[in-house]
């Protein structure tokens, strides 16, 4: 049994849907980002990050695993789903997992921060991190020219890049101008076990609450 220590975010469901995809039993131990949960010392031994989405996988003697993309790779690992063992195109998986723990998740985040949380408007700003965030959604969209999936079949790879594109009206951005990312995204959103991850745990609060405690936390 698999511990999931997680929050309505893309990096959440990242987890939460590789889970749902490779059919393993998790339980779903929500975290209140809001009330600073995970800056909790009993959090902090399982993270030292404070970050969410961590697991402890019970069948593994209680082993603990932070860090999204270390999760997927861990999860994958065990259970020999959604990552092949051919050397060169586990690399390719593993290569677009790093662009999007890399580029465009903390690109897109900031751009979340500056458009939804920031407590100031600043344009250029703004700017700066939607054009990065649409640059990177281009790259996706070349790579995706004539592909279902990123690489070969569908893989950690594809569900960590769609946990973020598919949340792009957050912060302001659409993706109709690119065909191939779009396809693509709702191939994935057609899943169920897609749907059902995206969906853990439950949102408690509207979007309007989240801005506002968000902007609160900012501002602390």
């Amino acid at each position: 049994m698999i511990d999931l220590y997680t929050a309505a975010t893309p990096n959440g469901f990242k987890v939460s849907v590789t889970l749902e995809e490779m059919g393993l039993p998790y339980t779903v131990k929500a975290i209140n980002l809001m009330a600073a949960e995970q800056k909790e010392d009993w959090f902090l031994k399982i993270n030292p990050n404070g970050r969410i989405p961590a697991i402890i996988d019970r069948d593994n003697d209680d082993f603990a695993v932070f860090e999204s993309g270390a999760i997927m790779l861990y999860l994958a690992e065990k259970t020999g789903k959604l990552l092949p063992s051919d050397p060169k195109a586990r690399s390719q998986i593993i290569q677009w997992l790093m662009f999007q723990m890399g580029g465009l998740g903390p690109m897109q985040g900031q751009a979340n921060v500056f458009t939804r949380y920031f407590p100031e408007q600043i344009p250029s700003v703004i700017a700066r991190y939607q054009n990065e965030t649409m640059r990177l959604y281009g790259v996706l969209d070349r790579a995706l020219e004539g592909r279902d999936f990123l690489v070969g079949d569908y893989s950690i790879a594809d569900i960590a890049n769609w946990c973020w594109v598919r949340s792009h009206a957050w912060c302001g951005l659409e993706i109709d101008s690119l065909p191939n990312l779009k396809a693509w995204a709702d191939r994935i959103a057609a899943r169920p076990a897609a749907e059902r991850g995206v969906s853990v745990p439950p949102r408690t609060i509207d979007d309007e609450a989240a801005v506002k405690a968000a902007r609160a936390m900012l501002q602390r």
